[in-house]
């Protein structure tokens, strides 16, 4: 006899609780900027419980892999995030603009999206804008169809921000990765 699948969520505010959340660094660091996005359903509504987490290497492409690397003190990179979407599905996240990881990869966040519905979490990543050159020989990238590539690059703000917005089912889906 199978166990019957369950969909992940909703989620309660007090049930993943990590302090500092979406604060990768803080925002006095003069090299700290932010990520902001909506996550919408397959109708295009925003989705307002879910959960969105982003792993990243540091500005020169170094992954955090130190013990207790989790714990944020203010002058340490620990890499991880992790943000609530509010009513309107909003989320945000301030970090450093990553490195890249290697020959091949252009610098990205990973992207980990908990939702009402989805019976795993998804996967996906996000690349940002100006760094065309190095999107022309990512690896994973160029694995995408050209036509869907442009879900996974942010656009940048006026303000020197970087807007991802996540579809995650119909005209507009994100890229979503397996593993």
């Amino acid at each position: 006899m199978t166990t019957p699948s369950q969909t992940v969520g909703p989620f309660f505010g007090d049930a993943l609780p990590y302090e500092g959340g979406p604060e990768i660094v803080f925002g006095w660091r003069p090299e700290a900027i932010k990520v902001q996005g909506r996550v919408f359903d397959g109708a295009g509504v925003t989705v307002p419980d879910a959960l969105v987490e982003v792993w990243q290497a540091d500005e020169d492409g170094r992954i955090p892999a130190r013990p207790g690397g989790l714990r944020r003190d203010g002058h340490g990179f620990s890499g991880f995030g992790r943000c609530a979407t509010d009513v309107a599905g909003a989320y945000w996240f301030r970090t450093v603009k990553p490195g890249s990881t290697g020959p091949g990869c252009a610098p990205y966040l990973s992207v980990l999206i908990f939702a009402r519905g989805l019976l795993k979490p998804v996967f996906t990543r996000m690349y940002f804008p100006e760094d065309t050159a190095a999107h022309e020989s990512d690896v994973l990238l160029n694995g995408v169809p050209v036509e869907r590539r442009d879900t996974l690059i942010a656009d940048e703000g006026s303000d020197g921000s970087y807007r991802f917005d996540i579809y995650l089912q119909g005209e507009r889906e994100t890229v979503f990765l397996a593993f």
